[in-house]
């Protein structure tokens, strides 16, 4: 009997399995969507486009690019989280999908780590500190003791509450030790508009946005984010360098596919992705047009990465009292 049963279970866990196999095995055998959680235009739209026609030649069936923008990336990330585990649905995450979002939204309505294969880290995007040019700050310990100075100034933008903008001011703040006011924006270009016009004192934003408004002497860059100097920006130095201590962050960008995705096509996914962003055009595209530092990440560095990152903005967010829009 209880051989009997053993067999029975085997056999059960077999034919479960056997599905999964035949569509690893398959796949691909028709198109390939790649959910972008934002609007066309912007940097995870670019980065899935990059991706998504580089990738089509090589698995021999297309891979269409489908915009769902809403809720900081949230509506996309639900969409994919609740799609078939088959390969043919893939999601451009971001550092707001499956970091930040998990500590702003009280029913986000997936869970970042559970509800998602990984499949790499595409790169990291360094933020910017820019001032208006007339404040007459040219480095970052001039902003600091200005604010300190005067509270008038103690105002910065971002594209919307809860974005990794937003959350770069907060822990400017937090680190420095002066209170400031948020102002929030429904998008990016009224907020550097605004910072150029002079009627909001700075903000954090895309290094590669506030580029042009700094060469019509608009506005000031002062200093990048990231943990160490941008190649878009050569000659600015980083937080931690400009004096600020423990200030390091970067927006990302990465690729998921539903939990359950077979392990073959997971591996193979990542496999051929990293070998796209291994490649000097690829890497030169989306630098020159990002400022993004590409990586190519194994499905197990990205788990480690985001179990580091989603603490970490959760813990600001309750700190900063941010709030969706």
């Amino acid at each position: 009997m209880k051989q009997r049963n053993l067999l029975a279970v085997l056999t059960a866990a077999m034919l479960a399995c056997a599905p999964l196999a035949a569509i690893a095995q398959a796949w691909p055998a028709k198109p390939i969507t790649y959910v972008v959680p934002f609007t066309p235009g912007g940097t995870t739209d670019l980065v899935g486009r990059t991706i998504g026609n580089s990738l089509a030649p090589v698995l021999g069936q297309p891979v269409i690019v489908d915009n769902k923008p809403g809720a900081a990336g949230a509506i996309a990330a639900r969409l994919v989280a609740k799609a078939s585990p088959d390969g043919y649905t893939l999601l451009g995450g971001t550092i707001s999908t499956h970091a930040i979002n998990a500590g702003l939204y009280k029913d986000l309505g997936y869970d970042p780590l559970k509800d998602f294969e990984p499949i790499t880290l595409v790169g990291l995007i360094p933020n910017a500190l820019y001032v208006n040019a007339q404040l007459p700050v040219h480095s970052v310990q001039e902003l600091i003791a200005l604010l300190k100075k005067d509270p008038a100034q103690r105002t910065f933008a971002s594209p919307g509450s809860g974005s990794s903008t937003h959350l770069a001011g907060e822990l400017f703040a937090d680190l420095i030790g002066v209170p400031l006011t948020h102002v929030a924006y429904k998008g990016q270009p009224q907020a550097l508009q605004d910072v150029a016009s002079g009627q909001v004192a700075f903000l954090f934003d895309q290094l590669t946005a506030g580029m042009a408004l700094v060469k019509a002497g608009k506005l000031r860059l002062l200093a990048v984010t990231t943990p160490k100097r941008s190649a878009a920006a050569p000659d600015t130095p980083t937080m931690e360098e400009a004096g600020v201590k423990g200030f390091e962050m970067a927006a990302w960008q990465a690729v998921y596919a539903p939990k359950g995705t077979p392990k073959a096509i997971v591996d193979r996914l990542n496999a051929e992705i990293v070998k796209i962003l291994k490649t000097p055009e690829v890497r030169e595209k989306m630098t020159a047009a990002t400022g993004i530092e590409v990586v190519g990440s194994s499905p197990e560095d990205l788990t480690k990465f985001m179990q580091s990152e989603i603490p970490r903005w959760a813990e600001l967010i309750r700190k900063s009292g941010a709030q969706p829009n």
